[in-house]
């Protein structure tokens, strides 16, 4: 576990100096003008044929401004290149153009297909993205977590925590919903996971000694939670920054897809010119230039931008410190317990303990019971007898729970036992910073 000591979370002045020191070159004239262009060409288009009531929200849509974080733009546009990718399959083509009855027909049939090798090519550089500054954000969180059974904890609640919203994803796709009902899921799971992020880093009193305690969050993570999504916090710089150009970039991903969407369901009412082919071609290829640019541009920002920084940098001290194990002395012939309340199914019981008797080697007994609301007694781990044990169990009743360890076997010898116990409910997860940072 690295230390926390003297460090404090990062600072909007602190990242405004940083941040000098990555000027991102700005984009193409092209990406406005075409992105103007063609709502331009999308409005003449409605106003022949008035549209569908799911057209006239995806017009609506691109008439508005584009989302205001940087993650929101990050999904947006993948869920446009999603749904361009699939007006670019054949199979989705109007009903002329797949017959491709005329060399014009054959000429557009060949362009669409090298559009759709860019957007797949720009669509995993993205997903590539996102699951590179994830594992780069965990990596960093968890170096400042204890290295030990905690640590594994905050795994396997990440873990199960991603199953779950998989599934819930997964289900959504098999009863039939669309591209645009996966993704607007996907950002309510991601807000969820900041919203207890936030819940989190706002607890006071009882509550976050206990985090600190029991889950090993340093409280400069947890200031860190608390102020890093604000409306003025560090994350603002990074949006005024390099939001503009991400926003631009929103706007033409969404002025492709409605241009798309309107010409394929009145192409057998008014066919596509090649004019009009040109000017698509050539925001396809900008755009997908472009976004590629602003990701591995983006991608080095947050692979360089600190978490932390020294207090002296700010003038502050950050001087907490993280209770750790405690010592005990099991006279021989007695026990030692530890009773737990669990309130939540899918809670984590947790302990780490060795026995401290210099060169003497020595074990105690130990076992873990589960007594039921009736006053049934129930083994959850069977009394074995150790030197030194770690290990966790998720709970599947909520109800009383007793560490025990025992030392009645002995007649002569105390045992001086060094241990720690931990009860993690299923809250807030701090490995969920990894989705919820931006």
């Amino acid at each position: 576990m690295a230390s926390t000591e003297g460090l404090v979370p990062i600072t909007r002045a602190f990242l405004s100096r940083f941040y000098d020191k990555y000027p991102f070159t700005p984009l193409s004239d092209d990406v406005t003008q075409l992105s103007s262009q063609l709502l331009t060409l999308s409005k003449d288009l409605i106003n022949e044929i008035p549209p569908t009531q799911d057209e006239s929200v995806l017009a609506h849509e691109a008439d508005c401004d584009p989302p205001h974080k940087i993650d929101e733009n990050m999904w947006k546009n993948r869920e446009n290149i999603e749904e361009m990718l699939f007006l670019l399959e054949r199979s989705n083509w109007p009903r002329l153009l797949q017959q491709q009855s005329t060399p014009e027909d054959i000429e557009i049939a060949r362009i669409l297909g090298e559009l759709r090798i860019k957007l797949q090519a720009t669509l995993q550089i993205l997903e590539s993205f996102q699951t590179k500054n994830s594992e780069n954000v965990f990596g960093t969180v968890m170096t400042y977590m204890p290295q030990d059974f905690r640590g594994t904890l905050i795994r396997q609640q990440r873990e199960r925590s991603e199953r779950n919203k998989q599934a819930e994803v997964d289900v959504l796709v098999n009863s039939g919903g669309s591209i645009r009902d996966r993704y607007a899921l996907l950002w309510k799971q991601q807000m969820e996971r900041r919203q207890q992020l936030a819940q989190l880093g706002s607890a006071a009193g009882v509550y976050k000694t206990l985090v600190k305690y029991l889950v090993g969050v340093p409280q400069v993570l947890l200031d860190f939670i608390r102020q890093i999504n604000d409306d003025h916090g560090p994350m603002e710089e990074q949006r005024e920054r390099y939001g503009p150009s991400l926003y631009s970039l929103t706007k033409m991903g969404l002025s492709i897809r409605l241009f798309l969407v309107l010409s394929w369901s009145r192409f057998e009412a008014k066919k596509l010119q090649k004019d009009k082919v040109d000017i698509l071609v050539h925001a396809l290829n900008v755009y997908t230039v472009e976004m590629e640019r602003f990701i591995k541009f983006i991608g080095e920002v947050f692979a360089n931008s600190p978490f932390f920084i020294s207090a002296k940098d700010v003038g502050a001290a950050e001087g907490s410190e993280i209770e750790e194990f405690k010592e005990i002395t099991i006279p021989a012939g007695k026990t030692h317990e530890v009773a737990l309340t669990v309130d939540s199914v899918n809670s984590y019981i947790a302990w780490d303990f060795s026995l401290t008797q210099g060169k003497m080697s020595v074990d105690v007994g130990f076992s873990v019971e589960y007594t039921s609301p009736s006053g049934e007694v129930c083994m959850i781990l069977p009394y074995r007898r150790y030197e030194s044990n770690q290990g966790n169990f998720c709970t599947i009743m909520a109800g009383h729970y007793k560490l025990i360890w025992d030392n009645s076997y002995s007649s002569f010898f105390k045992k001086n036992l060094r241990y720690k116990v931990d009860s993690i409910p299923p809250v807030a997860e701090p490995a969920d910073l990894i989705e919820a940072e931006e």
